[in-house]
Order: structure tokens, then sequence, then C-alpha cells
């Protein structure tokens, strides 16, 4: 199998590649168009400001690229919500899979939202042998409301929000997978087998 984690300047990438490791298969970190199109898997990390990441996908046509993928993509924290269509972060127009917005967290506890957390209400099968309530891991200042069409999982802080999405063959997942332990090792996993 051929995995695919797009290079773009703005990932995590080497974490993610490092958990792909482990779970015992190789992944190219690339960001070429071709290598892109050709995976059976493609994983798309973020981490950082959406705006700047949006500007480095455009320069390089990765945007397009992305948007027309017809194989799974699993969009992990920044790159699930670059997935959704805008973001208050920045005024950033994204790349519209999911027809969601983007918001900031407002209230009175501590931002970003930083650490473990439980995910709940889990859906399809890339949360397949996972319990409800495990806890996975976080760093984020902005967030997806919880959608009943594309809401996969959600986790409460402040407000429930989204913790994955799926719509067709995108996935998204707002904590980090590749640092959530064991229960984060099983959904990569679970995604990788789809």
């Amino acid at each position: 199998m051929k995995i695919a984690i797009i290079d773009y300047g703005a990932g995590n990438v080497f974490s993610v590649s490092t958990a792909v490791q482990r779970l015992g298969y190789s992944a190219v970190l690339t960001s070429s168009a071709d290598e892109i199109k050709s995976a059976d898997k493609v994983i798309f990390p973020g981490v950082g400001q959406a705006g700047a990441a949006m500007e480095s996908l455009k320069k390089t046509g990765l945007d397009t690229v992305i948007k027309n993928l017809t194989q799974p993509v699993l969009g992990i924290c920044l790159g699930m919500q670059m997935m959704c269509a805008f973001s208050e972060e920045e005024n950033t127009v994204g790349l519209g899979i999911f027809p969601l917005a983007v918001k900031k967290f407002t209230g009175e506890q501590k931002i970003p939202h930083m650490g473990w957390n439980d995910i709940f209400s889990l859906k399809t099968g890339m949360f397949c042998s996972v319990p409800e309530n495990e806890k996975v891991y976080f760093v984020h200042s902005y967030y997806v409301p919880v959608d009943e069409k594309y809401t996969i999982a959600q986790c409460s802080y402040m407000t429930d929000f989204s913790a994955a999405l799926h719509k067709g063959n995108f996935y998204g997942t707002q904590f980090h997978p590749e640092k959530s332990s064991s229960v984060g090792e099983r959904i990569l996993k679970n995604f990788l087998e789809l």
C-alpha cells in the first residue's frame, strides 16, 4: 500500500510518518501532485496558521489536487480545518470539501484547547473498536461546530464541537492521532485499513 503524507511546509509530517511506521507501514513525505494522486491513502497534516497554510497550498497547486482526490484522505488538525469552506482565522477561504465554517473559541476557559480530552458519539469505520469517551490529544484555538451530516466524533470544550468529520472519501480529525497513544494508533490503523 502506498501512503502519501502531504508535505507543504505547514505539517507535523515527521510525527505522522513515525506513527505510520510504528503501525508497520511506510509512507512517503511528498509535495508531488503525481505521487499524491497515485497513493492508496493520503494524509494531510497541518500545524500553524490557516492563511499561510492555504497560501502555501495555492502556490504549489496542491489546493486543487487535494479537492479532486478519490482515494481515502485524512486531514489532521489544521488539515481538517482547511478542508472546510471558511475559517475565522484570518478570514481564510478553505478547500470547501466540507461545507462548514471553522470558528474561534470564545469563553472563560484557556485558549488554545490543549491536552487530553474525551471523544464521544463515535461513528463510521474510522472509530471501529474505539470505545466511547476515550481520551485523545488536542491543540487548537479554532473548532468546527457539530454538524448532523458530517460530524463522526464529538468533544466538549466550552462547547460541543466536531472532533472528527467525514464526507465520501474525506476524513478529518481535530485531534492528533499521531500523538494520542494507543487510541490514536488504533484510529490511524482504522483509516489505513478503510
